[in-house]
């Protein structure tokens, strides 16, 4: 092979390695496989335990109670007994509630057709009293993975700090796939555990270092938001493909054909990350970045940070609660179960896209506002739903909502880390990935018992409000105050531009070095 043909490989790492493009769709596609199994598991969990444990339950039970039908069958349609008064024989018509006596002598009535009780349809389930309990299993299934995010998000946090973005975002693929197949041969609940808490290990890696490799390499304002926006496409492309996805896939396929599909494509991600990433290069940042504690005491973050979880716990409650919801007053069949979930992840998934954009012209502290207190309103309006059909105004506006939040949140994170802090983001990010775990911990965990409780219309009452409630606060992020050493910055005398933060503009990213400092002693 000639020398020139033997570069061209290594030219095109090389480009692809300097390409930010080919960074943001390394983090789409993470994001993306993330949530699909995030919410593939949504129909199939609830149908798979009632099936396994309750089915299977009575299944085993079934032959002892039919071993007396043949004896039953045998058993001659009128039995004779006789008087010990009188030499009357009485025959009883076992078909029948009446005995016609006609001058002591015997007279059969022919046997009137019984009224039949019409069956209960064949896809309503059986069992509201396991249903009920299933709401609380399923809603600490769900939360484990969260629970696990949780804990991992801070240290994942101070380890991109250290060693940088690309080893952690590998560790976070080879999780995200180990997880994914034995989820597709998990049999009992306890395996099924295992491989959810599994997946959030995997998930806070794969977010964390997704999020803040992002931030680092769109150091402007305006970019960060776009590229922002169109990660969190990927992630809305995962909810919208997931649920929808794995019913259909159990329901025609099998339990296992969803997650083998997903482990596939992990590998995918994973060849993709080894030529377009460095996953053994080591490359800490330059600079410290603030640390975790210091930042939690920023009531800006912590603002930010309480939009993401609530918003977030509005749908995290419907993921447990929804389909045994369905079950029960729909008798929803097994496709319909992940079915009412795609309008809340087609409308994610444009308004993810669209305020991107659109939040950095007309404020974000105002699309997040707006989009709170639509959650609230859409979660009110979801128990109103008497058919699937019912379900799409509701969710659609729950989905759109949310994409509202979250690509307005997820840049100010970022910006207010330059405007208050370090610009370093792993650690704001591991803030931002934790709001998010803390909605889909608690959301599922305490929805489940709830909806128990006191069921599942006054559950969706109660996180509607808090919605509701919660959005005024975002209009202290409208103008956000730098820090006194920030400001002290920003007043220096120097040629260059700067624009403080509004509801319109956006601070445009300035180097302060050497070069700089030179420049500006050469023009006084």
């Amino acid at each position: 092979m000639p020398p020139a043909a033997e570069r061209v490989p290594g030219r095109w790492l090389a480009a692809a390695r300097a390409s930010r493009r080919l960074v943001l769709v390394v983090v789409f596609v993470a994001l993306l496989l993330d949530n699909m199994l995030l919410t593939v598991v949504v129909p199939i969990v609830p149908t798979f335990l009632y099936a396994t444990e309750y089915e299977g339950t009575n299944s085993s039970a079934a032959p002892a109670q039919t071993e007396t039908a043949p004896l039953a069958l045998k058993a001659p349609p009128f039995s004779s007994m006789f008087s010990y008064s009188d030499t009357t024989t009485v025959t009883v018509l076992v078909s029948i509630s009446a005995v016609e006596l006609v001058n002591g002598t015997e007279s059969s009535i022919p046997p009137e057709p019984t009224a039949s009780i019409p069956p209960s349809p064949s896809s309503c389930p059986d069992g509201e009293e396991f249903l009920a309990k299933e709401n609380t299993r399923v809603g600490l299934l769900f939360a484990s993975k969260a629970l696990v995010q949780l804990m991992v998000n801070p240290a994942v946090g101070l380890l991109t700090n250290r060693i940088g973005y690309h080893i952690p975002m590998f560790i976070g693929f080879v999780t995200m796939f180990l997880s994914t197949v034995m989820f597709a041969f998990s049999g009992t609940y306890t395996l099924l555990l295992i491989a959810r808490a599994l997946q959030g290990i995997g998930s806070s890696f794969s977010s964390v270092a997704g999020l803040g490799m992002l931030a680092s390499v769109y150091t402007d304002d305006f970019e960060r938001g776009n590229a922002m926006g169109i990660a969190l496409g990927g992630l809305a492309l995962g909810v919208l493909i997931g649920a929808p996805f794995g019913s259909v896939m159990y329901e025609f396929v099998g339990k296992s054909s969803p997650f083998l599909v997903l482990a596939f494509l992990a590998l995918l991600d994973g060849a993709l990350q080894l030529c377009t990433l460095q996953p053994s290069k080591i490359s800490p940042e330059s600079t410290k970045g603030t640390p975790v504690l210091t930042l939690l005491r920023d009531p800006y973050i912590l603002i930010a940070a309480g939009a993401l979880c609530f918003s977030n716990m509005g749908v995290a409650m419907l993921e447990p609660t929804l389909p045994i919801w369905m079950m029960q007053t729909m008798c929803s069949p097994k496709w319909q179960l992940g079915m009412a979930f795609l309008p809340a992840s087609v409308s994610y998934l444009i308004g993810t896209n669209l305020f991107g954009i659109l939040a950095n012209k007309i404020g974000r502290w105002l699309c997040s506002l707006i989009g709170m207190a639509v959650v609230g309103i859409s979660l009110l309006c979801v128990p109103l739903a008497k058919t699937i059909y019912g379900l799409i105004v509701p969710n659609s506006g729950l989905g759109f909502a949310i994409g509202m939040v979250d690509s307005s949140m997820m840049p100010i994170m970022g910006y207010l880390v330059d405007l208050r802090h370090t610009s370093i983001y792993g650690n704001v990010y591991a803030i931002a990935d934790v709001a998010f775990c803390m909605g889909f911990a608690i959301g599922p965990s305490t929805g489940g018992a709830i909806a128990r409780a006191i069921g599942f219309p006054w559950l969706m009452v109660i996180i509607g409000v808090i919605n509701i409630a919660y959005a005024p606060l975002c209009w202290y992020l409208r103008n956000p105050p730098a820090k006194e050493e920030k400001i002290a910055i920003l007043s220096q005398e120097c040629p260059m531009q700067t624009k403080s933060y509004t509801a319109q503009k956006t601070l445009r990213d300035f180097p302060l070095t050497d070069d700089s400092d030179a420049e500006a002693e050469h023009v006084e």
